[in-house]
């Protein structure tokens, strides 16, 4: 269909959503992650972004009626090595909660990228493997685990190497959104932080979206790539961790003893801009059987 203003405004906002494994989630996100757009998940190292993306990767083999795509999924990776050990982990858990049948790792197709110029010349066959293969279930979810990655250690800070940086931003992105329009996909991308420093408020303190200052791990931080990849992406979501006094060790989960102190660390999902959802926000855990939300 082609695309034109009246088109778009006759296109609803919402279509399919892939659960992300869990309701509690799922209900922050108004139903999972969006087909026919691309959605960034945005943390610092070790915040659980890899984490959810492995589960979505399972999750989307869900049939429709559990909330699922009934679909395989194409797992780009530029951070080596690829968590193959955590996936199957995940995956036995899965199993047993889902009763599908098979081996649920041979539906995720992992791919490894090492630039951005690869990323894009591999488009053509990203969009033949997306619409081409008739041996496996169709894939509908494509993850790209970091985009950050590709673009950070490749440019240089010259005004010759961030125009083409930019240049790459939107030609990737752009044929990322026309893949996901044309074949009814999730896409969902992770991105890094850098630690912020500047003014608070406005354009220059980096306010895009739903909150005005992003905090992770005590420190004020910041969606890596710039204001250039933000107009890239349909959807932020930023996953934020921080520690908390707990007191005496009671034998909780995930609790460390530092300085004869009981330190919990809390996880966070947040919806930073979505044209579909509103503010939202949920905490979460990590345990051995996947990601899920917390009710307080």
């Amino acid at each position: 269909m082609e695309i034109s203003p009246e088109n778009l405004l006759r296109r609803p906002l919402t279509g399919q959503k892939c659960t992300l494994g869990c309701p509690i989630l799922d209900r922050c996100l108004g139903g999972g992650v969006p087909c026919n757009s691309v959605t960034e998940l945005v943390a610092e190292s070790g915040s659980g972004k890899t984490q959810l993306c492995l589960q979505l990767a399972l999750s989307a083999q869900l049939p429709l009626s559990h909330g699922g795509l009934s679909a395989s999924s194409l797992y780009i990776h530029t951070e080596f090595p690829f968590p193959f050990r955590r996936l199957q982990q995940l995956s036995r858990a899965f199993c047993l909660d889902s009763r599908l049948k098979g081996n649920p790792c041979d539906n995720v197709f992992v791919h490894a990228v090492h630039s951005a110029d690869q990323l894009f010349d591999e488009m053509s066959k990203i969009e033949s493997f997306v619409g081409g293969s008739k041996s496996h279930l169709p894939v509908k979810l494509i993850v790209i685990d970091s985009i950050a990655a590709l673009f950070r250690s490749e440019f240089e800070n010259t005004p010759f190497d961030l125009k083409r940086r930019s240049s790459l931003f939107f030609k990737i992105s752009g044929k990322l959104k026309e893949l996901a329009m044309r074949f009814g996909l999730a896409v969902v991308v992770t991105n890094q932080v850098v630690d912020f420093m500047g003014p608070n408020d406005g354009l220059n303190g980096l306010r895009i979206g739903n909150v005005g200052s992003l905090y992770s791990s005590g420190r004020r931080i910041c969606p890596a790539l710039g204001l250039a990849w933000a107009n890239c992406v349909n959807s932020r979501l930023f996953l934020s961790r921080n520690e908390e006094v707990i007191g005496e060790n009671i034998g909780l989960v995930d609790v460390g003893d530092r300085d004869n102190l009981c330190i919990q660390s809390r996880r966070r999902l947040s919806v930073l801009f979505a044209p579909h959802l509103p503010k939202s926000s949920c905490e979460f855990v990590i345990k051995r059987e996947g990601v899920f939300g917390v009710e307080r």
